[in-house]
């Protein structure tokens, strides 16, 4: 049986999350000195609390100076698209030739199949390579069917991914050079 105090909480926590479009589960029970037990097993000796203050509040913009480019101008994009009963989201991963990461997340308001949300995170990622002028571009994710069909190594006979494959051979003719690599899903 649960306590209604304990109900009364979990309902509160799901309205205030559904604001930002949270979805709260409630789980099976945990016990206390579990999760006392995890927390006190990695607590920090050296703790010190976070410092909010900005030193550079007046500063406007940050830029590279091209001196400061390394040799290899050719950027990395990693991208990852999931569909499930909870929603369909992707995202995508920019890193530039000095490894700084550029992350893009997007939720889609539309029902697809997995195969059509990883097709939609390498459209997100390439086109914000496009915005950001990069020519030079390796494309890694980690669904095999997207890449290979990218590399026209595999035909592409989905229907409702053909559209996918013809944009994205439209979106590559911005780039000089542009390569797609297939990453495991560990290691994506």
């Amino acid at each position: 049986m649960e306590s209604t105090a304990l109900n009364g909480r979990m309902t509160r926590w799901q309205i205030l999350l559904f604001e930002f479009d949270i979805v709260y589960v409630n789980q099976k029970a945990v016990k206390g000195s579990a999760i006392a037990d995890f927390l006190a097993s990695r607590a920090l000796e050296d703790y010190e609390p976070l410092n909010f203050n900005f030193p550079n509040e007046d500063l406007m913009y940050v830029a590279i100076a091209e001196g400061d480019m390394p040799e290899d101008h050719s950027w990395k994009l990693n991208f990852d698209g999931a569909s499930n009963a909870v929603g369909n989201g992707v995202g995508a991963v920019l890193i530039s030739p000095n490894v700084y990461h550029y992350p893009f997340t997007c939720k889609l308001d539309f029902d697809c199949t997995n195969n059509m949300a990883e097709y939609e995170a390498c459209i997100m990622g390439i086109r914000a390579a496009i915005d950001r002028e990069i020519k030079v571009l390796e494309v890694y994710g980690d669904s095999a069917l997207v890449i290979y069909q990218l590399k026209g190594e595999w035909e592409t006979r989905d229907p409702k991914l053909i559209s996918y494959r013809k944009l994205i051979r439209e979106l590559i003719k911005e780039f000089d050079d542009i390569t797609f690599h297939y990453l495991p899903r560990d290691e994506n």
